[in-house]
């Protein structure tokens, strides 16, 4: 047998085919070698190694000829001839590998060079041949079969020789991988070179197989391969084989495809893309990804060598999917690249994030690539509907040096935090903390226009269901971002990185932009919903410990205050808790305490609708009492003549309380009609009789909350005096110009007042003034243009249409409606479309039909977010100067207590003339509000800020008073 393959190979010409003769001849000599193969003789593989590269090598030089000469006839019956043999060769060569391998004797260095070289000509033959597989017609599916075969028996055969036992002397000596000979040379562990060239040739099979046709047998075969034979390794191979290379190359056949989809789909499309098509794009792409993750996890360190294209990979992944949101014909895709690629690219990102081997400092500076605030500010020269940052050719042209310098990105960046956060269960201890200490770069990204309005208008899809039946259901981002958000929450309640998080929302309480403060709310009402006992009320002390050092700061009016902030987030948290949270409250704050301090801070929690209903009944009652107690002291010791003199924004307390609490609170109304009908007589008698500015506006505060409390008592409706208060309010709301700003803060509670007409009697003839009077009032609320005030008066003129016993409705509704006018130029009125927006509103309860968000929609979001992003600008500026004007001053404790707490007389000559300054400041407001009628405005800005300054002078004087004592 011997004999015979030493004269077969010799028999085989190196030179190139004459005729077909000579591959008939060659093809007669592998089938005898063949034979030898089959049956199963051992001990003579480097024989059939040296044919078989022979015959490969000789191979390609013939496919090169053949591929450039099919055109010719004459060469015909040869290329038959040839592709017959060349059939013959590989499975040769499939079956020389699959050989019996147990008496292989691999110490000697010859046999380990023709090892070497047979695996490269073998597979570099088939590279040759998958490149023109088109060009070989019918016999090209059962080249491919072979090839296959090819490829399995040369990894299986690198995989056996790597476990064999004459391997040993090797492996267990890991200096003979790499020993320094005497020629300077290193002598490398020789199975590690074969599975080195074998890896090799298998990664360039597995790209050319990526260019698609009928290669995916291959493509999978290789490229499992490649993943197989470093999984055995065991490291060894890191030395002598760039692995990160290898990563680096299915990354870049994922972007590829990724782009030429994007390419493709970035044009019209005439019909949506069906699933077949989008999961024949991502289904390669995924296979990419998981091989790129499989090899990560064996190869940490190479891994990380190429973090910055892993970066911009998942990336570019995650903005693909946002734009594939915002288009209809691409809704099936998205869902497609949510289920197949979400799950990879973070098991991509966090193979990079999660091992011992990367430092905790690189892992930060990974985060900071990733979600970096430079170049993600919005540019005027930008499209102002956010298109630019959706254009999918935009976000495939980037590179790893430009990814964090533009705006293209943003909107994946937020989505991949978003992803990130919902797969942090998965992340290690440092890798939580790192995730945490982003959350503020979060709020920023919020703060942008674009990502403002994107977050509140864009829809992607969520999957729910198990792995064997996945449902996807489109949410709007911001549900998916809180929903994100409270998974971390859960991932990081058992790790270090839980007390950053808690840190982190009680220092965003009072964030001054309003959606970040809604997300903190949130998140601190999901905490107190499901954490422990201890944990709900440690946060709910540390909230009243603050409520009490603000109290004193700012007014209980302004709702942007300090202490109205917190009072709303207090009531907010109450409301998620079980009924000891509010008994706390109720003990640490209010309790039995009847101070200015204590009377504050009910008034805020009420006002920020704390329900006394969640109070176990000893504490409800206590505070019902102490409610109606002081209202109705209040009541009888109230004179409008002593109003002027009244700038505290806690004169009238006992009226904003009772106001904010009847929604929870049971109040029989015989206790207190009588003396509400006669409190709103007297309100409105003042408000008619007085012309000072002072008056007027605190007539106006009280006329407001009374109206309010009017409005939860029915039965107060049906007395006798009903006819009278509604001709008085009728002659003070139409009577006066319509920019009295004091009545236009009115008008709020007199829509809910009015809705409580339908509760009484009326007379429809012209002649019952009552009935003329409610007419005249709705006119002038349907009148108004204010969305807020249009939303509150018809959901008045709807309450009261439902339950009133008037049959002529249509006498109620003005002619010129605020609703009657079109939506687009404001000019044409139309009775039809006033009743249909009517008709609208009443059946709101309905569900409302799945609407993409149109660009003016769009747009106004976005005008909203300059205006709250300014906002926060200016609260930031006006910090930066508050801690600059600041000075640090050393106190000796020890002195300071030795001394009497005695306040110097400077201080209160000092108070005394603030006060007297307030009496000429209050006495020529009045007189300009005569003189000037016009500058209302203005006039009614400086009366805010005098009230403010006002309570800040008594709060002072109550201090200075408590001193001297």
């Amino acid at each position: 047998m011997i004999f015979t393959l030493t004269t077969s190979s010799a028999f085989w010409e190196d030179f190139t085919c004459l005729d077909v003769s000579q591959c008939t001849l060659n093809k007669s000599i592998v089938q005898v070698a063949s034979n030898y193969v089959v049956s199963g003789k051992s001990g003579v593989l480097s024989l059939f190694l040296v044919l078989g590269t022979k015959a490969s090598l000789w191979s390609r030089k013939h496919f090169k000829m053949t591929i450039m000469s099919m055109e010719d006839s004459h060469e015909e019956e040869h290329s038959k001839v040839f592709y017959q043999l060349l059939l013959d060769v590989l499975n040769f060569s499939a079956a020389s590998f699959s050989a019996p391998t147990d008496s292989y004797a691999f110490e000697e260095n010859n046999l380990v060079g023709i090892v070497e070289n047979s695996i490269l000509e073998q597979l570099a033959l088939m590279k040759d041949l998958l490149e023109h597989i088109t060009r070989l017609e019918s016999y090209g599916s059962e080249v491919l079969k072979v090839s296959q075969l090819v490829i399995d028996s040369i990894i299986r055969f690198c995989g056996e020789q790597c476990q064999a036992k004459s391997w040993d002397s090797f492996s267990k000596n890991p200096d003979k991988e790499g020993i320094m000979d005497c020629e300077g040379t290193i002598s490398v562990n020789p199975i590690i070179n074969i599975r080195k060239y074998a890896i090799q040739r298998l990664c360039e099979l597995g790209t050319v197989a990526a260019k698609g046709g009928h290669l995916v047998s291959i493509l999978n075969t290789s490229w499992k391969g490649v993943v197989t034979l470093l999984q055995q390794d065991n490291g060894s191979l890191e030395a002598v084989l760039d692995v990160s290379d290898i990563i680096l190359k299915l990354i870049s056949l994922a972007n590829h495809s990724l782009r030429s989809a994007a390419e493709s789909w970035s044009s019209s499309l005439k019909e949506p893309i069906s699933v077949a098509v989008a999961r024949r794009t991502f289904v390669p792409v995924k296979f990419y990804l998981v091989n790129a993750v499989k090899i990560s996890s064996f190869c940490p360190t190479q891994a990380f060598l190429v973090h910055r294209e892993i970066i911009l990979c998942v990336m570019m992944i995650s903005s693909f999917r946002v734009s594939l949101s915002t288009e209809t014909n691409l809704k099936i895709a998205s869902e497609v690249s949510s289920e197949l690629l979400e799950q990879m690219s973070m098991s991509l990102l966090y193979s990079i994030l999660n091992p011992d081997e990367v430092e905790e400092q690189m892992k930060f500076e990974i985060m900071d690539r990733l979600f970096t605030s430079e170049g993600c500010h919005s540019s005027s020269q930008e499209d102002p509907c956010g298109h630019n940052i959706m254009q999918m050719e935009k976000i495939f042209s980037l590179t790893c040096d430009s990814i964090s310098c533009t705006k293209t990105l943003i909107l994946g960046r937020v989505l991949l935090f978003m992803c990130l956060l919902r797969s942090s269960i998965d992340a290690e201890e440092n890798v939580k903390i790192v995730i945490t200490r982003k959350l503020g770069w979060l709020f920023n990204m919020l703060i942008d226009e674009e990502v403002y309005a994107c977050i509140l208008s864009m829809q992607i899809p969520l999957s729910h269901g198990t792995k064997q039946k996945t449902q996807f259901v489109w949410e709007p981002m911001f549900l998916s971002l809180l929903e994100s958000l409270k998974t971390f929450m859960i991932a990081a309640s058992s790790s270090l990185a839980w007390g950053e998080l808690v840190s982190f929302l009680l220092d965003n309480i009072f964030h001054p932009h309003l959606l970040c403060w809604e997300i903190v709310m949130e998140l601190l009402c999901f905490l107190m919903r499901y954490a422990e006992k201890n944990v709900a009320s440690s946060l709910i002390d540390k909230l009243c410990s603050c409520f009490k050092s603000v109290a004193c700061l700012g007014s209980i009016l302004d709702p942007n205050s300090a202490v109205r902030k917190i009072a709303r987030s207090i009531s907010m948290l109450v409301k998620c808790g079980a009924q000891p949270v509010a008994d706390r409250v109720h003990s640490s704050l209010i309790g039995g305490d009847r101070s200015q301090l204590s009377s504050v801070m009910l008034v805020a929690l009420l006002m920020e609708g704390f329900s006394l209903q969640l109070l176990s009944d000893n504490f409800r009652e206590i505070v019902r009492k102490r409610i109606i107690t002081d209202y109705c002291g209040f009541i009888e010791t109230f004179h409008g003549k002593l109003l002027g003199a009244c700038g505290s924004s806690l004169f009238g307390a006992p009226v904003f309380a009772l106001s904010a609490s009847l929604p929870s609170l049971q109040v029989n109304e015989s206790g207190i009609d009588k003396k509400t009908l006669q409190f709103l007589f007297a309100i409105l008698g003042t408000l008619s009789e007085s012309s000072d500015t002072r008056v007027s506006y605190n007539c106006h505060r009280l006329l407001a909350e009374t109206l309010g409390i009017f409005s939860h008592m029915n039965g107060l409706y049906k007395s006798n005096e009903m006819e009278a208060i509604i001709l008085q309010l009728h002659k003070l709301f139409i009577s006066k110009a319509a920019s009295d700003t004091q009545q236009q803060r009115s008008k709020a509670e007199l829509a809910l007042f009015m809705a409580g007409f339908g509760h009484m009697d009326m007379s429809e003839t012209e002649e019952c003034k009552k009935g003329s009077a409610v007419c005249g009032l709705y006119h002038m609320l349907l009148r108004e243009r204010h969305w807020a005030l249009i939303h509150l008066a018809i959901a008045s003129f709807g309450y009261f249409a439902a339950r009133s016993s008037c049959n002529q409705l249509w006498r109620f509704v003005p002619d010129n409606a605020a609703l009657s006018y079109d939506i687009l130029g404001g000019y044409e009125v139309s009775e039809e479309r006033f009743m249909c927006e009517f008709k609208a509103f009443l059946e709101k309860e309905r569900a409302l039909p799945e609407l993409a968000p149109s660009s003016e929609q769009i747009l106004l979001l976005q005008e909203e977010a300059a205006l709250l992003k300014e906002a926060v600008r200016k609260k930031i500026q006006t910090l930066e100067t508050e801690e600059m004007d600041c000075e640090v001053v050393e106190i000796d404790h020890e002195q300071l207590s030795s001394k009497r707490r005695k306040m110097p007389d400077g201080i209160s000559k000092g108070v005394e003339l603030l006060q007297s300054g307030l009496k000429v400041i209050g006495e020529g407001l009045s007189q300009w509000q005569k003189t000037q009628p016009n500058s209302l405005d203005l006039h009614d800005k400086l009366l805010t800020h005098f009230s403010c300054l006002e309570d800040a002078i008594t709060n002072l004087a109550s201090i200075a008073g408590s001193g001297s004592n």
